[in-house]
């Protein structure tokens, strides 16, 4: 078994395999990494999906990465504290708008925010903002919402980012 796990949070109006989270996916198994995607479809409820996400409480024997999509990423910055997250990685994630605000600074010890230039629905902005408040590497693309213009170049993000994780040391309160 894999020591290391990655937990997908697919955005509203996607689903738990759409184009690229299979894509990211098989770049996670092929370095290793158990990869979990539930599906969130039955709801539009962003506190919803956040209790959803908290009660599958993933307990990997190592590494626990979050990756969210537009509201997904909402969904997996505001569960980053309580799982205990290693690392977060946000793909023009849905913060700062009414009921998606987050508690307290994320902690996870990587962070990453990916945005598109010509996102229509999420302003760059607004991952830019993350990106500042808390320290987060920023890539921002010329692409859209969906992000899947550049699907290699986001492929190879993901890679260099789960590569990072894995050569961070686990914090003592975090070790499973």
């Amino acid at each position: 078994m894999a020591p290391h796990q990655v937990v997908f949070a697919h955005g509203r109006d996607s689903g738990p395999w759409g184009t690229k989270i299979t894509a990211l996916a098989a770049i996670a198994r092929a370095a290793g990494w158990a990869v979990v995607s539930p599906d969130y479809t039955h709801t539009t409820d962003p506190q919803a999906r956040l209790t959803q996400l908290l009660a599958l409480a993933p307990r990997p024997a190592g590494h626990l990465v979050l990756a969210g999509s537009s509201m997904g990423g909402y969904v997996s910055a505001a569960a980053s504290n309580a799982l205990r997250a290693s690392g977060l990685f946000l793909m023009a994630p849905a913060l700062y708008f009414a009921g998606y605000g987050l508690d307290a600074p994320v902690q996870a010890p990587c962070r990453a925010v990916v945005h598109g230039w010509r996102d229509a629905v999420v302003p760059v902005e607004v991952g830019i903002r993350f990106a500042r408040e808390h320290r987060a590497e920023l890539f921002v693309l010329d692409d859209d919402h969906a992000l899947t213009g550049q699907m290699a170049l986001l492929g190879a993000l993901f890679a260099h980012f789960l590569d990072t994780v894995a050569r961070t040391p686990l914090p003592p309160a975090t070790v499973r």
